[in-house]
């Protein structure tokens, strides 16, 4: 048993002892909107377990309590999602409200709830309506609310159901790598794009322009409504209240917006993901089968997601999802588990259209001049005057951009603007499955994000089922941008169940985390399946641990999780045996690496040797195969690519490109032996990759650059040293300090619901003040683990306090 797995272990068995929050107060609530009172449970980790008499009001108290733990995260999607940041920040989010009400969903609205569920117009409203009823609690009593409230000197408002099917938050699509495509197009021509990207299943895409298209246009900045509306938002000090304000502006840290944005449509793809796996009853030790996972998002705090449990009739089913929206995403109903990671799925295209010179709003189709749409809102602006606003539409999606000069306009078509088009609303139907025919009914209406769903059941079926809104491209790729004049149009949607699936696959297990796993024989390889994939290093890793081990144990399932083997050393490090520095120090770190076994532990000095010199090595090699004038438009290359290039290196790196290689390698090595020197002292021993001036991980709160420093030191949350990288299943991303990853985690054995285990980093409250705003952060932080009990005994064995909702009349 390695390191990792000895590790879990251990936090499974203690953690549940010394984790014990203080005794805390009951509470009672006397709430409008109910007609029998909810128990909540909330135990030792911050969990709410709500106990309802029927559908509706289960719901209002999932919104109710989500509110309650999460107002401050609540208030500013609700913002995002109604286009009125202005109304608070002022002229800096103007585009991002034009944005926002651009790609607003406009179709009928009890359509849009039912298709996630047959009764989702009332769940949803009930889920709404509990929110509300928390936000007018606050109203009557403002002890209620978390600082931050106080801290801008706002107060919430009301939601409706359109706040929560709002698309701004989504794992949308790749229209962002469309634009940039074509511009890569422009200047190089097809054939090199294809050469530097990975495109695949099995085939180069087309990437040509066509003629009708003027990839000299592309530079304009074409997205910015888009990008707009997908920001986070930032706070600045003139948003703060003087008692909390940051005068002098001195936080010196990373403005996590520009953090997160910067080349944010090449970068995602290496470190924005997911692991998840589901192992049958004949490969796990308990003879039951066993489901894992662990979607990579952004590291925050709040965290992203949020554990629940939710029980009524018809309703008993845990695990996690966002907080802002109804039911669970992730987890388990007793009678089977399931969990998500990305599936490649294009649902973008950009259109780029011709305008009539006499008519600004009219554009070319089928040889004809046809007229947008035109709705106009005000958009109100903080110490400023309204600003008026003109939402355009074409007949595939909004304009984002007009270039009157040229007569051009473009739009981006967007599968997610259709009914069911809200991520993981469609989870209420998966909620409620009792087979595998139930679930793959329910994926059905999955639309968005296209994911890889899994699931595991206590009758011994395991299977996966890819879901997500997938346009039919008949005559090209999806990959740049096309012209709006009619040729080039979708041949309607793929129904979801046709995607990719598998049921009780032989080998015993299945694994996904963002890789492509289409079969070679998929009808529709070329027309609905997307081109672009993670590289496959996490879910070769998985499989090769997986098809090692015939009694797969939970704690080898969390070894796993938290698995820290690099395969891209694996496949580096032995090639640093042609060479040898005259630098002894270069020498033995070399050495080192050599003797090393390649994973990216906290304590491991040969880690943080190979992360110096793997950095320095790829960007050797991008030095080599991008051309000299084209390093901003590839701002980023695959590992997988990297590879390649350097074990079959070609003339592009020299005459002799093996000794050319060679050197390379060589250089890189003594290069990153040198910045580990200034950085850190020239003696190994203090190069270890764990440390605060290393990797590490510090959260700070969206106010983090508004207040002052006694403020800001109560809501960040860290540091704390780390491993992994953008490559080990324990994803840590790219960066020094961790910005994303798995702050969410989740494992089952359907043996026994009470075993589950789970982890959410840094805790289930947003509210600064409460013992579960951070009680989880350092056992996450080392890897770890709590119960995540089902049955009601072993809940209220470890209940902190009892939530109670008493009905009251109007």
């Amino acid at each position: 048993m390695n390191r990792a797995v000895k590790r879990t272990v251990l936090y499974i068995f203690f953690l549940p002892w010394y984790l014990t929050s203080q005794d805390l107060d009951d509470l009672e609530f006397n709430v409008r909107g109910l007609t029998a009172e909810v128990e909540i449970l909330v135990d030792r980790w911050g969990v709410s377990h709500i106990y309802a008499e029927n559908e509706r009001e289960l719901f209002f108290a999932q919104g109710f309590n989500a509110a309650r733990d999460r107002l401050f995260q609540f208030e500013v999607w609700r913002m995002q999602a109604t286009g009125t940041v202005s109304e608070f920040t002022g002229e800096q989010d103007i585009a991002r409200d034009h944005g926002t009400r651009l790609f607003k969903f406009r179709h009928d609205i009890n359509e849009e709830m039912r298709h996630y569920h047959p009764r989702g117009d009332s769940i949803i409203r009930s889920y709404v309506h509990g929110v509300n009823e928390y936000i007018r609690q606050t109203s009557i009593n403002s002890a209620l609310l978390p600082i931050e409230f106080e801290i801008l000197g706002i107060r919430p408002k009301l939601w409706t159901p359109e706040v929560v099917i709002s698309r701004h938050q989504g794992l949308l699509g790749n229209i962002e790598d469309e634009l940039l495509y074509g511009r890569q197009v422009a200047k190089y021509g097809h054939e090199i794009v294809n050469e530097l990207n990975w495109f695949h299943p099995w085939g180069k895409p087309n990437l040509k322009l066509d003629s009708k298209v003027n990839g000299n246009l592309l530079s304009s900045d074409i997205l910015g409504l888009y990008n707009a509306f997908r920001q986070s938002v930032v706070f600045t000090p003139e948003h703060v209240i003087p008692k909390f304000r940051n005068n002098d502006n001195s936080s010196g840290l990373l403005n996590w917006n520009e953090y997160w944005f910067a080349s944010k449509s090449s970068i995602e793809k290496e470190f924005i993901g997911s692991n998840n796996w589901v192992i049958s009853g004949k490969r796990s030790a308990s003879g039951y089968p066993m489901m894992a996972n662990d979607p990579h998002r952004v590291q925050a705090v709040p965290s992203l997601r949020y554990l629940v449990h939710l029980n009524a009739p018809e309703w008993n089913v845990i695990g996690g999802g966002e907080p802002e929206i109804p039911g669970v995403s992730i987890g388990h109903n007793g009678y089977g588990a399931w969990g998500l990671t990305v599936f490649s799925t294009d649902g973008e295209d950009l259109y780029v259209y011709d305008i009539n010179p006499e008519n600004s709003l009219e554009y070319l189709y089928m040889n004809e001049w046809e007229s947008m749409t035109v709705i106009t809102e005000d958009i109100k602006v903080k110490d400023g005057k309204d600003v008026t606003v003109e939402l355009k539409y074409s007949r595939h999606g909004p304009i984002v951009y007009e270039d009157k000069k040229n007569n051009k306009a473009y739009a981006v078509r967007a599968a997610w603007m259709e009914i069911g088009g809200s991520p993981y609303l469609a989870s209420l139907r998966m909620n409620q499955s009792m087979s595998w025919e139930e679930f793959r009914d329910a994926c059905n209406y999955s639309n968005i994000p296209g994911e890889n769903m899994i699931w595991a059941d206590k009758d011994g079926n395991i299977g996966w089922q890819s879901v997500g809104i997938a346009p039919i491209r008949r005559n090209w790729s999806g990959l740049v941008p096309v012209p709006g004049d009619g040729s080039y149009e979708w041949d309607s949607y793929l129904e979801i169940k046709e995607k990719p699936h598998v049921v009780n696959p032989v080998k015993g297990y299945f694994a996904t985390a963002n890789s492509n796993l289409t079969p070679h024989d998929y009808p529709y390889l070329n027309e609905a399946i997307g081109w672009e994939w993670s590289d496959p290093f996490r879910t070769n890793r998985i499989n090769e641990v997986l098809n090692s081990d015939a009694h797969v144990t939970m704690a080898e399932m969390a070894g796993l999780q938290t698995d820290y083997f690099s395969p891209p050393a694996k496949e580096l490090v032995p090639l640093l045996s042609r060479v040898t520095s005259a630098n002894w120090l270069a020498d033995k770190a070399r050495k080192l690496l050599l003797d090393w076994d390649f994973r990216l532990t906290p304590e491991s000095i040969e880690a943080g040797i190979y992360i110096a010199f793997q950095q320095r090595l790829i960007n050797a090699v991008r030095d080599v195969v991008v051309p000299e004038d084209g390093k901003e438009l590839f701002p980023y290359l695959s590992m997988k690519k990297n590879i390649d290039w350097i074990h079959s290196p070609d003339g592009r790196f020299g005459k002799n490109p093996i000794k050319a290689r060679d050197k390379l390698l060589l250089t890189a090595l003594e290069a990153s032996v040198v910045e580990l020197s200034v950085k850190y002292g020239r003696n190994p021993d203090d190069w270890a990759y764990g440390q605060t001036e290393y990797k590490h991980i510090m959260l700070r709160h969206p106010l983090n650059g508004a207040v002052n420093s006694e403020t800001r030191e109560k809501q960040n949350v860290g540091p704390a040293v780390r491993g992994g990288d953008s490559y080990s299943l324990n994803n840590t991303g790219p960066w020094n300090n961790q910005r994303s990853g798995a702050s969410f985690r989740i494992l089952v054995d359907t043996e026994n619901w009470d075993r589950t285990l789970a982890m959410n980093n840094p805790g289930q409250s947003g509210n600064p003040s409460s013992p579960f705003y951070k009680n989880l952060f350092k056992e996450w932080a080392d890897d770890g683990f709590f119960p995540l009990f089902y049955s009601k005994k072993k809940i209220e064995s470890v209940t902190a306090h009892r939530i109670i909702l008493k009905p009251v009349s109007k």
